[in-house]
Formats: C-alpha cells, sequence, structure tokens
C-alpha cells in the first residue's frame, strides 16, 4: 500500500456492479469497509452473511460497504459469474470488479476475504484477513459510526453456515499441479497429458485420487471422457468442491459416501441419491454431515467429459 493510512485508489476497477463507479474522495464523510472477496472462496462465504447484515443495518448511519472480486481461478474473471454470485448471496452492496487486481495491489491485500476499516477521513483505521472476529469489527464499525447498539443478528445457511471447527480435520485440498498436494492415484501425476488413472488400493485422510481419462492442468484437473471420478477421503462435516462445466452444456454428477448415496448428509448441490448438475462455475457443496463427523470417502462420478475442479474445501 503505497501510503498506509489512506484508503488507495478504487480506479483500477475493471467494472462495476450494483453502482456507478466509486471514487475515494466522494466517499470521504463516510465510514466505508472494503471487503475482498472472490466467488468460489469458502471463507469469504462463510463471512458474507455478516457483511450483508453489516451493510443492511448501517447504511442508514453512513456506513458504505465495497466489496472488491478479485479472481482466484480463470473463470472468475467472466462478470457474468460473478453477477449470478451476487444474485445467489442477495448483495446490493457496490462491487468493484477488479480483473486486472489494480485494487488488491493498490491495497497491498494478500487474502481472500478480507476486510478493511476506513474512517470519515479516509484513514484505515482497522482490518482483518479470513474469517471469524465478527462481534469485534461490528464494534469497529460502531465505534468508527459512533454509535452504540448491540450486535446485529446473522442468520446463515446453507454453505454460508459457520463451519464446525471442532471437528475439522482435513484441509483445503487444490487440485492442478501448481498448487496440488496428496495426490494418490497409482504413477502419479502427468502435468498437461491426457491419462487414465486408477485408485489406490488404499486411500489415506486428507489425500485424494482420479479414476478415468483425465487431464491435470496447472489449476484444475478437467476431465477427458465421460465416467471419470474424483476420490477424497476426508473428515469433517461439509465436503464442497470448486467446479465448472467449462463452455459445455450442464454435466450431471453423482456422489457416493462411502460407496452409498449420501441421504440425509448430503449437501445442498446433491439430493438424498447423490445426484446433481454441474451447471456453472462456482463452489458445490457436496455432503453435509448429518450425523457424527468422522472419516468418510467422497466419490463424485461425471457423466460427461469437460468437467473441470479445482479445488476441496471443507467445514
Amino acid at each position: 500500500m503505497s501510503d498506509p493510512l489512506h484508503m488507495p485508489s478504487l480506479g483500477g476497477a475493471t467494472e462495476w456492479l450494483n453502482s456507478k463507479p466509486l471514487a475515494t474522495a466522494e466517499l470521504r464523510g463516510h465510514v466505508v469497509m472494503v471487503n475482498f472477496w472472490t466467488l468460489t472462496c469458502i471463507n469469504w462465504l462463510r463471512q458474507e452473511p455478516f457483511v450483508r447484515a453489516w451493510s443492511e443495518a448501517y447504511q442508514n448511519d453512513g456506513l458504505v460497504v465495497i466489496g472488491v472480486h478479485t479472481p482466484e481461478f480463470s473463470f472468475e474473471h467472466e462478470v457474468h459469474r460473478i453477477r449470478r454470485a451476487i444474485d445467489a448471496r442477495g448483495i446490493n452492496y457496490p462491487v468493484a470488479v477488479d480483473n486486472d487486481y489494480a485494487i488488491w495491489t493498490a491495497f497491498d491485500n494478500q487474502y481472500w476475504p478480507a476486510l478493511y476499516f476506513i474512517d470519515r477521513e479516509g484513514i484505515i483505521r482497522d482490518q482483518h484477513f479470513g474469517e471469524g472476529r465478527y462481534e469485534q469489527s461490528e464494534r469497529v464499525i460502531q465505534r468508527l459510526l459512533g454509535i452504540e447498539g448491540g450486535l446485529v443478528p446473522v442468520e446463515a445457511v446453507g454453505v454460508e453456515a459457520q463451519a464446525d471447527w471442532d471437528y475439522l480435520r482435513t484441509p483445503e485440498t487444490y487440485l492442478g499441479y501448481a498448487r496440488g498436494e496428496r495426490f494418490a492415484s497409482p504413477d502419479g501425476v502427468a502435468l498437461g497429458q491426457q491419462r487414465a488413472f486408477e485408485l489406490p488400493k488404499l486411500l489415506r485422510v486428507n489425500h485424494w485420487a482420479l479414476a478415468g481419462g483425465w487431464t491435470i492442468g496447472r489449476e484444475n484437473v478437467v476431465l477427458d471422457h465421460a465416467g471419470g471420478s474424483i476420490v477424497c477421503r476426508f473428515q469433517s462435516r461439509d465436503a464442497n468442491l470448486v467446479l465448472s462445466p467449462g463452455a459445455r452444456e450442464p454435466i450431471p454428477f453423482r456422489v457416493l459416501l462411502d460407496g452409498e448415496a449420501p441421504g440425509r448428509s448430503h449437501g445442498v448441490d446433491v439430493d438424498d441419491d447423490g445426484n446433481g448438475e454441474l451447471s456453472d462455475g462456482r463452489l458445490y457443496q457436496l455432503v453435509r454431515e448429518h450425523g457424527e463427523v468422522r472419516e468418510r470417502t467422497l466419490e463424485i462420478t461425471f457423466r460427461e467429459p469437460g468437467a473441470e475442479a479445482y479445488a476441496f474445501t471443507f467445514g
């Protein structure tokens, strides 16, 4: 950040959604909260109900919330996907599309999500990276606005529900070769080449594998032939997978949990029998454990080629 105290320029936005372009100078006199996010980030999805609630509760007191969408994966540059995410989450505050990372760089930001709290003089008074610290963040907003009161009630359901941290034992897992790890298919990774993969005889917890014809790219794995699967051994209440159909029509898929239909432990994007449809680039919740959280094996099989898988996340 060129000046660590003052709010940097928003001029690098490639587009604005829900608003005309906003300049730093015209925001003087308002308390501003800048929220860096990207549409597939589970940490942002779980933070968003709080940001949304604060925007609605304090806008008449002078708070302006500005979302800055800076993409992590290549398909997140596509503005129509950002619009869908805004609609799906009910976001009505301004969103700057930061496809060139100009605002990200101006703030010297390094995290999704990130919150910056700016006072009426345009000075950054606080910041927070990642999930959590919600009560303290809301108190910062109240202090900058010069008001006192209770905390705003927040209802978080579906994919936005807070993680079950007490039982979360599996970390975020990228699948592309640039950041991929704990890949367990025999013979290892074949970089950028179509290959037929097999499952290992034993899949250890926190590891994953491929079955069928796949190409492992820099940021994703892409299915070359119908019927290919991704298998992951995990321990958490929720299991999510960032997916995109690429340029193809919707791709049907089926999820199995320990070799059986998930039943009541299905995620919001899967039915009791494990059926779902890959129709857009976003995060898909495949499992929400209904009973005891323990080690489970998740298998997702795609019935058409072209599916792109980027990262598992857990909650």
